[in-house]
């Protein structure tokens, strides 16, 4: 039987434990279109292929893709052999929206779900594999040192769900921290009620002086004396909840001097 050799350029950290993956891919909802990143051995694979559903596999390694196609006969043709960072999502599903699933590497995880954020329009749902901390800041509320830029852009557009933790030693090679599978599901408003762009703009500024207020952290904005002395700037930016945000957006965009 072929096998595939972890690739560390790559992040590969192969799930060998199949209730796992069972378990992962009985937390999708009932889609009718998914797409897996990295599949790798196939361990998801098995699973989904056996769904009644319209299956799609992103995967850069040539040898896993190798593996997938000899050893579970997947279809070529569901393949794409590419970078998934890099991969035109839009007519991916004839522009129907769908769900996303992987065990994903954790060098480029957070690069993941921030393309998962710029295409909400069609992603409706994610499952997805994470390194624990990474997975408890995503679903962190408001007001803990782990509350950031990827809590707040998240749970702007997504439900977050914290599934449950998985141990290193399910995977191959073994990594030096532990896992966690999260869930995100596309809130039905995924319009904001103010400026996106400038939302964006500030919730990575605030972060970048966590430890300041706002007031202090956004004072390249150059904004009037009178708004700088609302309440709402006394707080620091971990402080602030995403409806809190999109409040200090709007309060922004509507200065004078700004």
């Amino acid at each position: 039987m072929k096998s595939v050799k972890p690739k560390k350029s790559l992040g590969q950290h192969f799930l060998i434990d199949k209730e796992i993956a069972k378990k992962i891919v009985m937390s999708l909802s009932n889609p009718k279109n998914v797409l897996e990143i990295g599949p790798g051995t196939g361990i998801l694979t098995e699973f989904l292929i056996n769904k009644n559903i319209n299956l799609k596999l992103v995967e850069i390694d040539s040898e896993s893709v190798d593996f997938l196609i000899q050893e579970l006969s997947v279809n070529e043709k569901i393949i794409f052999k590419q970078d998934f960072l890099k991969l035109d999502l839009k007519g991916l599903f004839n522009q129907n929206s769908f769900s996303v699933i992987g065990n994903f590497p954790y060098n480029i995880s957070s690069q993941i779900l921030f393309k998962i954020i710029e295409n909400r329009e069609i992603i409706s749902e994610m499952i997805g594999m994470f390194q624990l901390e990474v997975a408890e800041r995503i679903c962190e509320n408001e007001g803990s040192k782990k509350y950031g830029i990827i809590s707040v852009l998240t749970q702007a557009f997504y439900h977050t769900e914290f599934l449950f933790s998985v141990s290193s030693n399910l995977f191959n090679p073994r990594p030096k921290v532990n896992s966690a599978v999260i869930k995100l599901i596309i809130k039905r408003d995924i319009k904001l009620q103010c400026d996106e762009n400038l939302f964006f703009k500030i919730v990575k500024l605030s972060f970048q002086q966590r430890r300041k207020t706002i007031r202090n952290s956004l004072k390249t904005f150059n904004l009037s004396k009178n708004l700088r002395e609302h309440t709402i700037f006394d707080n620091r930016p971990e402080q602030l909840s995403v409806n809190k945000f999109v409040q200090l957006t709007n309060l922004i965009s509507e200065d004078t001097r700004y």
